[in-house]
């Protein structure tokens, strides 16, 4: 597989295990300018009341850890283009000042079932 059918597998496995978490699927790979997030989704809280969360979600897939964990590759850099569109995604939706958070998915790929890990409030800047 090439690195890109690894990153869409990795992207499809995050947003079909997400849902099955009861999260909805809003945009997949939003870009603006050279900043992109893989999903943007929102989880519904467990009381109706309450609402739910806009969650930004960087997917990180591998196929073995000879590079470290899949997670560990979300580096400053990672984060501040991810910032950079999520606000963009903010002000085009017309959701300016909405909480928000970043999410991690790592997807490790390799012999039998992939490995998902969820990793929630990844890092903050709103």
């Amino acid at each position: 597989m090439s690195t890109r059918e690894i990153g869409d597998r990795g992207e499809a496995l995050a947003a079909a295990y997400l849902e099955k978490q009861g999260y909805r699927i809003l945009e997949r790979n939003y870009r603006f300018e050279r900043a992109e997030v893989d999903l943007v989704c929102f989880e519904p809280a467990a009381r109706y009341e309450e609402g739910g969360d806009l969650v930004f979600v960087e997917v990180k897939t591998r196929t073995g850890l000879g590079y470290g964990r899949p997670e560990e590759a979300v580096s400053e850099a990672k984060r501040r283009s991810l910032i950079k569109a999520a606000e963009a995604y903010l002000h085009e939706h017309r959701m300016d000042g909405m909480p928000c958070r970043f999410d991690v998915v790592s997807v490790l790929l390799g012999e039998g079932e992939p490995q998902i890990e969820h990793f929630k409030d990844a890092f903050w800047k709103f």
